[in-house]
């Protein structure tokens, strides 16, 4: 019998975090061992955010429910339901939610995301 092409995930990885946010990793390093992409959910509590970033991996953000701001590059974007926004890799951002209800959003990472190369500015 061959090998099987896809793999259904039914347990993603959840993302230990001290912010309040969810973050359910479906496929990438922390869940698959993947480390061509990373496809995670995520839901992000009103008024939160992280530290200015500068990744070295493409990110595709699509926004759910809610609306999320991201500053790239000294330009400020926010994204409402239904919408999408693409950040290459070495650009500067910074994301958050500074709004009052969640945001809930999918996150692709090419490749895949990790601690390593997120290069937070702490």
């Amino acid at each position: 019998m061959s090998e099987k092409r896809y793999f259904r995930q039914q347990n993603p990885f959840v993302v230990p975090t001290t912010d309040g946010k969810l973050i359910e990793e479906h496929i990438g390093l922390a869940s698959t061992g993947t480390g061509q992409y990373s496809v995670a959910h995520m839901v992000a509590p009103p008024q939160w955010s992280e530290p200015h970033q500068r990744p070295e991996f493409d990110e595709v953000t699509i926004v759910v429910r809610g609306r999320k701001r991201f500053e790239i590059d000294g330009d400020v974007v926010e994204l409402g339901a239904g919408e999408s926004l693409l950040i290459k890799a070495g650009a500067r951002v910074r994301y958050s939610n500074p709004f009052d209800a969640e945001c809930e959003y999918w996150s692709v990472c090419v490749p895949a995301f990790s601690p390593a190369t997120v290069n937070r500015e702490e």
